[in-house]
């Protein structure tokens, strides 16, 4: 009798399981479908979308929503959903690039001032701390003026603005690393320090700082986005998601999807990689959710 009422909070426990697992898997299967939607969007726009993106149509200019135009048509006739389309590619590929340059420049300034230490340690901490001190997006914002407009100069630009988080983490995490036992013993046995860097703190470092790469990914969209609504990025009439969002905006009070649909999108993408970089995070700990 005793063992039975000691194991029905087991089973209690059990019971439940399944139902939060079921939940949560669902909308982890939303996120990695609609990301691989993206991936299509990106790879052969032209499968989901017939249109192009670019040719006008005088006499359908305006259109709400409808089975013939996904997301009805702007003020040109031009069919927004596959400028949306179109756009996926150019804005995630520059989100790709500035996630590039921030997570190598940033992860090898983190790496030297954290093992030379002294001099090093002290160049690159003040200037991680005055790159910290200024907010990211009016960072971009003066470095894109000073490359010029387009996409490629808003990456590098949101790329530069995001060094100091990587190069702070990554600083910490070697700190860490060179600290441990494995370590010291390597250099007491004669190992060059570039030895023992990149065969021993290197491998154990990156662990952390390549998780926030996924979510410094969905900054930068966000970041990207911006910079086109402002008017940084790609010229018109290339389709851009903040630049769509940008043009929407003329017409908010009588067409409003112009605005709200391409801010869905950036929306449910931001929330999708977050989702999917949580679920990778929380894979190896399965067994005790």
């Amino acid at each position: 009798m005793s063992q039975l009422t000691a194991d029905a909070p087991v089973a209690a426990v059990a019971a439940r399981r399944p139902r939060n697992t079921r939940r949560l898997a669902a909308f982890d299967i939303a996120a990695l479908a609609f990301l691989l939607v993206l991936a299509v969007a990106v790879a052969a726009p032209g499968l989901l979308s017939p249109y192009d993106p670019l040719e006008v149509a005088p006499g359908q200019t305006l259109q709400s929503p409808s089975l013939t135009h996904l997301f009805g048509t702007d003020y040109l006739g031009r069919d927004l959903y596959t400028r949306v389309v179109h756009g996926t590619g150019r804005t995630l590929l520059a989100s790709f690039i500035a996630v590039v340059i921030g997570l190598g420049v940033g992860s090898l300034l983190g790496l030297i001032a954290a093992y030379f230490g002294r001099t090093a340690d002290t160049v690159i901490s003040r200037i991680v701390d005055v790159l910290l001190s200024i907010p990211g997006l009016l960072l971009s914002m003066v470095i894109v003026v000073a490359l010029g407009f387009g996409s490629v100069n808003a990456a590098i630009a949101v790329g530069i603005a995001s060094v100091a988080m990587f190069a702070r983490l990554m600083r910490s995490e070697v700190l860490r690393v060179r600290a441990l036992t494995f370590v010291e013993s390597a250099r007491h046995l004669g190992v060059r320090p570039v030895g023992v860097l990149w065969h021993h703190v290197l491998p154990n470092s990156y662990g952390p700082v390549l998780s926030m790469t996924t979510l410094q990914f969905g900054a930068s969209i966000l970041w990207i986005a911006a910079l086109s609504f402002l008017g940084y990025g790609a010229p018109p009439p290339q389709p851009e998601w903040g630049l769509l969002v940008a043009e929407g905006r003329e017409y908010i009070s009588s067409n409003p999807t112009l605005t709200l649909l391409p801010g869905l999108v950036i929306i449910l993408t931001v929330l999708s990689i977050s989702r999917v970089s949580r679920l990778l995070s929380h894979v190896p700990n399965g067994a005790d959710a």
